[in-house]
């Protein structure tokens, strides 16, 4: 074989190619909305509310009126239940760590899963930790300093998003596998010495709750400030440009 294609060696110079080009035409956007901000646009059209994300997340949520009612299924105290609803918990925490994962891996946000992923987190957990408090496995300040801080912080974070987005720190990541640990641990009806171990890895979690907790407020308040310098800013300047003559 000579690597010459049998229709160029009949045709001499003049054979026309026998292939189309490999492209498509550029399809223009359309007047008053840029490139980039129409493909972002039909990208977010075609993300469907019933993704892999947000099904996971409703799992979560629907879980949770089933982990109470294991919980406190025969007055709370029977192993086998306990090892049921530690099982039910822990389905709810892996949801945790992949749902939010998955949407941003593969471009899955929706305005759905932006608002019940939090709700379904701060559910399971707060539905655990009254639980418990109620069958007296575990303080109520403890649950009391738990809670306040997670839902403090989400409602800093919604306080400051018009200026910027808090990102989860690595700390407010251990955080939380140390309250799932510890929390599953209490769960479970242990005895002897994984008991006294759960009380650590509670005490450990409390620890990093308190610390992150004040962290946070840290960010926000310097999010915030950055925020409003910038806006006066803005406002200095538009009133510099409007006083300028025509």
């Amino acid at each position: 074989m000579t690597g010459v294609p049998a229709s160029a060696a009949s045709g001499g110079a003049m054979a026309k190619p026998q292939h189309k080009p490999q492209y498509e035409p550029r399809q223009e956007p359309r007047p008053g909305r840029s490139g980039a901000a129409a493909g972002a646009a039909g990208a977010v059209r075609r993300v469907s509310l019933w993704n892999v994300a947000n099904i996971l997340t409703m799992v979560r949520l629907l879980l949770v009126p089933g982990f109470v009612a294991l919980m406190l299924w025969h007055g709370g105290h029977d192993p086998a239940w306990r090892s049921f609803a530690w099982a039910a918990f822990t389905v709810a925490m892996i949801t945790d760590l992949f749902d939010g994962e998955l949407a941003r891996r593969y471009d899955l946000v929706t305005d759905f899963g932006k608002i019940a992923d939090p709700i379904a987190d701060k559910a399971i957990m707060g539905a655990a930790l009254a639980c418990l408090s109620v069958l007296g496995d575990l303080p109520w300040w403890v649950t009391g300093v738990i809670l306040f801080r997670e839902l403090g912080i989400t409602a800093m974070r919604f306080w400051v998003i018009r200026h910027g987005v808090i990102p989860a720190s690595r700390g407010g990541k251990l955080k939380t596998l140390a309250q799932g640990v510890a929390v599953g641990m209490y769960v479970l009806a242990l005895t002897g010495p994984l008991a006294t171990l759960r009380w650590w890895v509670m005490a450990v979690a409390v620890v990093l709750t308190v610390v992150t907790g004040l962290d946070y407020v840290r960010q926000a308040v310097v999010l915030r400030r950055a925020g409003r310098a910038r806006e006066r800013e803005a406002r200095a300047a538009a009133g510099q440009s409007g006083a300028e003559p025509a």
